[in-house]
């Protein structure tokens, strides 16, 4: 039967298919029309795209499109024999993977989701970055704190070090932090709330934005504070609204 195997990874797309469709051999077989690098697997054969970022224009002819805010990644198995006649039917595998460029993250992380979908005449799958909030000791940024962790009275004021970072995306996709903001409930929209980053800038002076739309990793700083009228031993939580910026399609906010 027709039917496909898609693994959408961050950085991989792998796709299989059965082995010796309508009598074609995997060496008959070409990734985009371009490149014989099927592998035969247990009862199928595998087409590996390594690297969503381009090389070449795109690897073996993948093709990607940004339908705000969805990126897509077409690709396709098609049979390429040169020889004069053919007496195998054509195949044409056509597959998509496709992920969603804003996140809302708040000290939590996405796990990374593996989608493997089987559908006949063409596949498509899905997934998910790894983006986590972290908080961190200093401004270098280098070694994460447990959190959540506790603020005495006479800290606050003092500096808190936060910043959300991808893993496992290509180098072409940067994280952008469009609005950040504190509430003393793990309620993203609670009533109650304080801003910290809006559309990408600062929310006051006291903030301090160290990178933003450059990186895998969006960092920033501000004052350790508490709510007024809330209980003193109380958490504050923080969200991030966050965006996937593809550098090699457009021009990321920074």
């Amino acid at each position: 039967s027709d039917v496909i195997l898609v693994y959408c990874y961050p950085k991989t797309i792998i796709t299989r298919i059965p082995e010796c469709p309508y009598g074609w051999e995997v060496n008959q077989l070409a990734l985009g029309g371009i490149c014989y690098n099927g592998i035969h697997d247990s009862g199928y054969y595998q087409f590996t795209i390594p690297d969503l970022s381009p090389k070449n224009k795109s690897y073996c002819g993948t093709q990607s499109e940004f339908k705000n805010p969805v990126y897509h990644f077409y690709n396709s198995i098609v049979s390429n024999d040169t020889s004069i006649i053919v007496k195998s039917q054509p195949v044409n595998y056509s597959f998509t993977c496709s992920y969603n460029a804003n996140y809302l993250v708040n000290q939590a992380a996405f796990d990374q989701r593996v989608a493997t979908v089987h559908v006949k005449n063409g596949s498509s799958g899905s997934f998910e970055s790894q983006l986590s909030l972290n908080f961190y000791y200093n401004a270098k940024f280098s070694s994460i704190k447990e959190a959540p962790f506790v603020v005495e009275t006479s800290e606050i004021g003092s500096d808190i070090f936060a910043g959300v970072e991808a893993k496992g995306l290509s180098d072409r996709f940067k994280v952008v932090l469009n609005n950040c903001w504190a509430t003393p409930s793990s309620e993203y929209f609670y009533q109650i709330h304080w801003p910290l980053i809006t559309k990408g800038c600062a929310s006051d002076s006291s903030i301090l934005v160290h990178e933003n739309g450059k990186t895998s990793r969006a960092t920033f700083q501000f004052n350790a504070f508490r709510f007024q009228n809330i209980p003193k031993l109380s958490k504050v939580w923080l969200h991030c609204e966050t965006h996937v910026c593809d550098s090699e399609k457009f021009s990321c906010p920074v």
